[in-house]
């Protein structure tokens, strides 16, 4: 068999976004068309990545996203020769670090990156999956929710989040400013004492966490589905038809094009905390359920924030691990601070929404 040549070159917006899109669709299905037949995507940002060293806990990363070969040419090198572009790229931007993101069963993107290119395996967080139904959730008339502006929430994010948590990047303000970004609100319990200027205290247990809005840049559909969560769909809306009253949770209708929500820079602080984010998350929800096409609400959850798990409204049929892989691009002087950064206890982890 003959295999034909093929190039690779910069995405252009103007020519290539409906081509993208077209393969990001067919690349569930075994069909091809002959004109772009692979993609990958990539960033560069400055994060924080662990504070043993104070001076040196700030790191320039290069994601690996979104890379996409057509059914048809697979296993013909295509992915290989996308991945070295794109670090070639990191590299001649002076990346420290290259990192990516995948299912823990997706075999065939784990053996490329480790087995081919070198990456280890470096955080394994949580996907934590809610659908939105029509029923808004009830939160305590003792839990005050506000919402703050971008100044206070980046003083509150680098204040408490900065140089604690992994992957914290050093343009936050971009992010809360980004138009897809909804909004940061704070919880805490009436009478305790609020959030005052910039400098101010913070309430005695508290919660904050952001939104961001998915939905204004790409839709999800579900194709197949287990036999089990479709009886379980129909069961549910069933009896929620027979016994109104009951007002049991229902699977949105996800079949055709929908949004979802993502919940970002989840914090917690005080004894009693905890409640103040499930409260946070129930007013996601009911904000969400007001608008059409969001079915979902998603974050996602590091190792060290177990915590979170029992506290974030989740539904574990949807929900699935995550793993994080890691590569040093830059070899000299820096072997001895990979290997630390590789073999550190996880601690808290901001997911970037830009990523997602």
């Amino acid at each position: 068999m003959v295999l034909k040549e093929f190039k690779i070159r910069s995405y252009e917006c103007q020519f290539d976004r409906a081509q993208v899109e077209d393969l990001e669709r067919r690349c569930k299905v075994a069909e091809m068309d002959n004109e772009l037949v692979g993609v990958i995507q990539g960033s560069i940002k400055t994060v924080t990545l662990h504070n043993h060293h104070p001076n040196k806990d700030m790191a320039k990363v290069g994601y690996v996203l979104g890379l996409r070969v057509s059914p048809h040419n697979r296993k013909k090198g295509i992915g290989s020769s996308l991945v070295q572009k794109l670090e070639e790229w990191f590299t001649s931007n002076d990346v420290d670090y290259a990192y990516m993101a995948t299912e823990k069963e997706n075999h065939a993107s784990i053996n490329l990156f480790m087995n081919k290119f070198g990456y280890i395996k470096f955080r394994t967080p949580s996907i934590l999956i809610n659908p939105v139904n029509h029923h808004p959730f009830g939160i305590s008339s003792n839990i005050e929710i506000a919402r703050i502006k971008v100044e206070k929430a980046e003083s509150l994010y680098r204040g408490f989040m900065g140089a604690s948590t992994e992957f914290f990047p050093s343009d936050i303000e971009n992010i809360l400013t980004n138009n897809l970004s909804l909004g940061t609100w704070v919880a805490y319990f009436k009478g305790d004492s609020g959030f005052g200027n910039l400098e101010g205290k913070v309430p005695n247990s508290w919660a904050m966490l952001s939104v961001w809005n998915c939905g204004e840049i790409f839709k999800l559909r579900l194709g197949k589905t287990p036999l089990s969560c479709m009886l379980f769909t129909k069961s549910l809306s069933l009896m929620n038809r027979i016994f109104p009253c009951l007002k049991l949770p229902t699977l949105p209708n996800f079949f055709s094009p929908f949004g979802f929500y993502f919940i970002y820079g989840v914090y917690q602080e005080g004894p009693f905390s905890g409640k103040l984010v499930r409260a946070l998350c129930k007013f996601v929800h009911n904000m969400a359920s007001k608008t059409e096409h969001c079915k979902i609400i998603v974050t996602e959850v590091g190792e060290r924030d177990h915590e979170l798990i029992h506290h974030v409204p989740h539904w574990k049929l949807f929900s699935c691990p995550d793993l994080w892989c890691i590569k040093a691009l830059k070899k000299n002087g820096r072997t001895n601070r990979f290997h630390e950064l590789t073999n550190t206890p996880p601690r808290g982890l901001f997911v970037d929404p830009r990523e997602v």
